[in-house]
C-alpha cells in the first residue's frame, strides 16, 4: 500500500512511523509512506498557507490556493485515490473503516490545522472526511497516525501471527478479553486454569465468554451491532440475570 501525506509538520511522523509495526511494514515493503510538506506549495517569502477568515473570527484558516494545488500535484503522482481529509467533522472511523481502506492500493490523507480549512478545498479535492472521535486536536497528525497504524496492521503480512487482527477488539464488535503469559502465579494472582489446561475448545469458549462480559460491562453499545450467536444470546442472558440478582440484593440490603 502506498499512503501520502499532506502536512504542515513531516516531522511530527519521524518516530510513530519509523518504529514497532510500521517500520516492519516498511521494511518489507508492505507499506510505502510519503510525507509531503504543504508549505512547499506556498508562495512568496514567507511561505504562508493560511489566513484570517471572512467574516471575522479567532484563529487562521488553511488557504485553497496553497492546499488544492498540493493535493493535486500528490494525487498525480500514482494511481487515483481517495483523498481523507482529518477532521473533527468528520465520520467516526472504526475498525470496520480500517479494514476496507486495507484493501485499498492507496491512500491520501490530508491533515487539517488552525482553525479549519478553506471550505472549497473540500469541494474540489476531498473525497472523505474522519474523525477518530468526537474531540478537537491541534491538528490532523494525530489522527492521521491513528488512521494509518489502524489501517496497516490489516494487510496481508504485517503481523506476525496468522490472524492475529481477527483477534483484535472490534474485529466482529466485541472487545478482547483478558490475557496472560509466564509467571503461573504472580502477587498471588493466578493464571485462570482453563488457559493452561491445553483444551484449544474450552480455551475458545472461555476467551468469548470473557470478551462478551467485557463488552457487556464496558461498552455494552457495541452489541446492539455485534456478530453474535444463540450461545453469545444466551451468555448475555446470564450476565443480565446476574446484575438483576446482583441489584435486587442491593436493594434488600
Amino acid at each position: 500500500m502506498r499512503v501520502d501525506i499532506l502536512t504542515l509538520f513531516p516531522s511530527m511522523f519521524d518516530g510513530p512511523m519509523t518504529t514497532s509495526m510500521l517500520w516492519k511494514a516498511r521494511d518489507r515493503g508492505l507499506l510505502e509512506l510519503h510525507l509531503h510538506d504543504i508549505r512547499d506549495w506556498s508562495r512568496g517569502a514567507h511561505r504562508a498557507v493560511d489566513d484570517t477568515p471572512y467574516g471575522g473570527g479567532g484563529g487562521m484558516v488553511l488557504k485553497a490556493d496553497v492546499v488544492v494545488p498540493a493535493v493535486e500535484q500528490v494525487a498525480a503522482l500514482a494511481a487515483p485515490a481517495p483523498v481523507i481529509l482529518m477532521t473533527p467533522q468528520g465520520r467516526l472511523f472504526s475498525h470496520k473503516i480500517a479494514v476496507e481502506w486495507a484493501a485499498l492500493p492507496r491512500l491520501i490523507l490530508l491533515c487539517g490545522h488552525y482553525e479549519g480549512i478553506d471550505e472549497r478545498i473540500v469541494e474540489l479535492v476531498v473525497t472523505d472526511e474522519v474523525s477518530i472521535g468526537d474531540y478537537v486536536l491541534t491538528g490532523g497528525e494525530l489522527a492521521a497516525m491513528v488512521v494509518v497504524d489502524a489501517v496497516v496492521r490489516h494487510i496481508p503480512g504485517v503481523l506476525g501471527a496468522e490472524g492475529a487482527a481477527e483477534r483484535d477488539s472490534h474485529a466482529d464488535g466485541i472487545l478482547e478479553g483478558p490475557q496472560y503469559t509466564r509467571p503461573p502465579v504472580y502477587r498471588g494472582l493466578t493464571v485462570p486454569q482453563v488457559l493452561q489446561a491445553g483444551n484449544h475448545a474450552a480455551m475458545m469458549r472461555w476467551r468469548r465468554e470473557q470478551g462478551l462480559r467485557k463488552t457487556w460491562r464496558r461498552r455494552p453499545d457495541l452489541l446492539m451491532k455485534a456478530s453474535l450467536d444463540e450461545e453469545d444470546r444466551y451468555t448475555l442472558a446470564q450476565f443480565a440475570h446476574e446484575d438483576a440478582s446482583r441489584a435486587l440484593g442491593t436493594t434488600a440490603e
